[in-house]
């Protein structure tokens, strides 16, 4: 059996995940519902703008986002798809294996966009009294284990 304080280290995390969680869906349904966007979708739009001369390479993309190769591309390809042009996919010239994924116009406009509804539901969850003692509360658990 485990001992009290690993219990509470497992249970503080749970406790975060779920905090971060919660946020995270917040954020989810307020892109889906006003700009018809997931939140890897706005991640994509973000850190695509933020790029140099606003284009990754798709494995570049996939790193930042967190998601496979086969779910990066399947996004860029809802994106093509939806005709909405707010991608585009240019071949590498140095490496005809890599593809380049740039932001467009477009895109950057969706961005702007969708980065108003991302700011307001941020600043809404957080300036919940409660949400900030629970996450300082949080915090101070889990920093009290990692001391142990």
């Amino acid at each position: 059996m485990e001992s009290t304080p690993q219990k509470q280290l497992i249970t503080n995390w749970l406790s975060f995940s779920n905090f971060q969680m919660n946020i995270t869906n917040e954020l989810e349904s307020s892109l889906q519902q006003k700009h018809q966007l997931s939140l890897n979708e706005f991640y994509v739009l973000l850190f695509l703008n933020e790029a140099p001369e606003k284009k990754l390479k798709l494995q570049q993309l996939q790193n930042l986002v967190g998601l496979s190769q086969s779910a990066m591309s399947r996004l860029v390809s809802r994106f093509e798809a939806r005709d909405c042009g707010v991608l585009k996919r240019n071949i590498c010239v140095d490496d005809r294996r890599a593809i380049y994924t740039s932001l467009t116009p477009e895109g950057e406009e969706k961005l702007n966009k969708a980065m108003i509804t991302f700011h307001a539901t941020l600043e809404r969850t957080f300036s919940k009294e409660t949400v900030i003692e629970e996450l300082q509360q949080l915090m101070g658990q889990l920093k009290g284990n990692a001391t142990k």
